[in-house]
């Protein structure tokens, strides 16, 4: 604490810009001596002479005048370094004496009372709740209150002494109102109210000097919160009043509405185990089958169809390899189809064939996946060869979890009213905005189709091609019926207070909040890919398999309904007997309305296989599949 008016460290930095200034004005006027102070002359004439002449005169006054300036500057400078030496020293020698005699003078009623005769009340500790300190009797601050944990009220901020203001109330823990600002004595302010926790309104402002003084503003309502309050946001603290002259507090805002959560679809749990390999085969004949994918239990996934059997002939008859497995269907997204079995004949000349890949399976959990198809085996024979099919993609499943509706919002707390004779009347606090609506969840997408098996053949006696095979079908995105929830509604604004009896203004009313902006409907599902068409290559003949069609994506859900607008402004206040009443809050305007959710994506169509040989024609490319329809969007508030 200085007990000085002048300010050591000021006066010592001063001093040191000043020299720095002063030795920079010092090598200024040294280069220009050499310049200056021996100038010759133009000609040998008389003229030219007496013309250097002058110049050189000037030139020698002007440094023989900055001597004498730099020569004060330098005096000067340590003056100012002897008094920021001399303030510290008299600062350090008086500090402590006067701080005793401080210490002397509080020592009685600090005693006696709990409360200091001068000097500032203590805060109150964060976390705690508790109350500030009172200021001194005669002349101190209020000490702000404590901040309050979880469910536990703000501290209320500490009077002031009789010359002084009053501490602000702590803020309030969740679900706890904020702490009271603290009353002035005789002349001064009243404390701002503490801010409201979650769900919960704001302490008031503590009143102003009981000759002198405004009432402090009120705390901000606490935000809406789930579990608290049915999820209203608290309302505005109301305005201190002032006693006999002075304003009264403007009130709080009321606090902001919660916003509604999101619809969500479960996460999956795992995923259920894959189906077994079908049993190669060597020789003429058919390997076997993979088996089929574990289903999912609830919130899993479904497993993978197992791989088919490799064929691996030894010349003649070509072998068939196995089928993929189907898909196990889960309790989320659907399993994904095993693939082909290949199928090897080098040197047979009857036709080979791969196996065909498995299908994916439709997804049955809120917004599960549909599984992707498994690609065809591929074949490779000394003559005809013959891909398998591309396994088709699963559906996805539907969702319909919908978005939270938001909130409702706090109230604007109520203006102050003035002191009783003189002085202008609070202005309410503004109704708090309404929270937004949730977001609702997606339907599920379609699998993606697999890929044709490619067949790699040679020269056939009958004069059958090497045949690529189609890709499978891309799955259907699916719909969403979660629509967006509904905006919370907006706060009324608070009433102004009155003005003082003889002389003041009413204060203005609280303007109405808006409502929330309504949540966005859940988008449909994309659709799945086709599949690519298996490519073939050959000697003599070749055909490229078909691309997959894609799937169409699924139509998206409704927007939620904007909230609605607060009731109504606060009323102004009334005017005194000079002086005019305050003019009523605006209404708040209704919230936005939802937009619709997006359609899903159309999958494309798969590309046809590409064909080598001496004969050969490419696979036509799959349609595309058709996007879906977005939806509504909801009411404005």
């Amino acid at each position: 604490m200085s007990f000085l008016i002048a300010a050591p460290d000021m006066v010592a930095a001063a001093a040191t810009d000043l020299a720095s200034i002063g030795s920079t004005i010092n090598t200024a006027n040294a280069a220009a001596s050499a310049l200056t102070t021996s100038v010759a002359a133009a000609a040998a004439d008389e003229v030219s002479t007496a013309v250097a002449h002058v110049f050189d005169t000037y030139a020698q006054e002007y440094q023989t005048f900055g001597a004498h300036m730099a020569a004060f500057h330098d005096q000067f400078v340590q003056t100012l370094k002897t008094g920021a030496l001399a303030y510290t020293g008299a600062e350090a020698a008086n500090a402590s004496p006067l701080q005793e005699l401080l210490n002397a003078v509080n020592a009685p009623t600090q005693a006696l009372l709990g409360r200091p005769l001068i000097g500032n009340g203590t805060d109150g500790a964060p976390g705690t709740g508790a109350d500030g300190g009172a200021g001194g009797l005669l002349w101190g601050n209020g000490g702000n209150g404590g901040s309050g944990a979880a469910g536990q009220t703000g501290g209320d901020g500490g009077v002031a002494g009789l010359i002084g203001t009053g501490g602000n109330g702590g803020a309030g823990g969740i679900g706890a109102a904020g702490g009271m600002g603290g009353a002035a004595g005789l002349f001064g302010g009243g404390g701002v109210g503490g801010v409201g926790g979650a769900g919960a309104a704001g302490g008031s402002g503590g009143t102003g000097g009981l000759l002198l003084g405004d009432g402090g503003a009120g705390g901000m309502g606490g935000v809406g919160m789930a579990g608290v309050n049915g999820g209203v946001a608290g309302q505005g603290g109301s305005g201190g009043h002032a006693v006999l002259l002075g304003n009264g507090g403007a009130g709080g805002q009321g606090g902001t509405g919660m916003a509604g959560t999101d619809g969500t679809n479960p996460t999956p749990t795992g995923t259920a185990g894959t189906g077994a390999s079908g049993t190669p085969f060597s020789g003429d004949g058919h390997a076997g089958s993979g088996h089929t994918g574990d289903n999912g239990a609830p919130g899993e996934n479904g497993g993978t169809g197992g791989t088919g059997g490799e064929a691996t002939g030894a010349g003649g008859i070509g072998g068939t390899g196995g089928n993929g497995g189907a898909a196990g269907s889960g309790g989320a997204n659907g399993g994904d189809g095993g693939v082909g079995g290949a199928a090897t004949d080098t040197f047979g000349f009857d036709n080979n064939q791969g196996g065909n890949g498995g299908n994916g399976a439709n997804g049955s959990g809120p917004g599960g996946a549909g599984g992707a198809g498994g690609d065809g085996g591929a074949s490779t024979a000394g003559g005809a060869a013959t891909g398998g099919k591309g396994g088709h993609g699963g559906n996805g499943a539907a969702s319909d979890l919908s978005g939270g509706n938001g909130g409702a919002a706090g109230a604007g707390g109520n203006g102050g009213n003035a002191g009783l004779l003189v002085g202008n009347g609070g202005a309410g606090g503004t109704g708090g905005v309404g929270g937004s609506g949730g977001t609702g969840a997606a339907g599920g997408a379609g699998g993606t189709g697999g890929d044709g098996g490619t067949a790699t053949g040679n020269f056939d006696p009958t004069g059958t091609a090497a045949q690529g095979q189609e890709g499978g079908d891309g799955g259907s995105g699916a719909d969403s019926t979660g629509i967006g929830g509904n905006g919370g509604n907006g706060g009324v604004g608070g009433n102004g207070g009155n003005g003082g009896r003889l002389l003041g203004l009413g204060g203005a009313g609280g303007d109405a909040g808006n409502g929330g902006v309504g949540g966005t409907g859940g988008a449909g599902g994309a659709g799945g890919a086709g599949g690519h068409g298996g490519n073939a290559t050959s000697g003599q003949l070749s055909q490229g398999g078909n691309g997959g069609n894609g799937g169409g994506g699924g139509n998206g859900a409704d927007g939620g309904d904007g909230g609605a607008a607060g009731l109504s402004g606060g009323n102004g206040g009334q005017g005194g007997l000079i002086g005019v009443s305050g003019v009523d809050g605006a209404a708040g305007i209704g919230g936005r309305a939802g937009a619709g959710g997006a359609g899903g994506a159309l999958g494309a169509g798969g590309a046809g296989g590409i064909a080598e040989g001496l004969i050969h024609v490419d696979g036509d490319a799959g349609l595309n599949g058709v996007a879906g329809t977005s939806g509504n969007a909801g009411q404005h508030g």
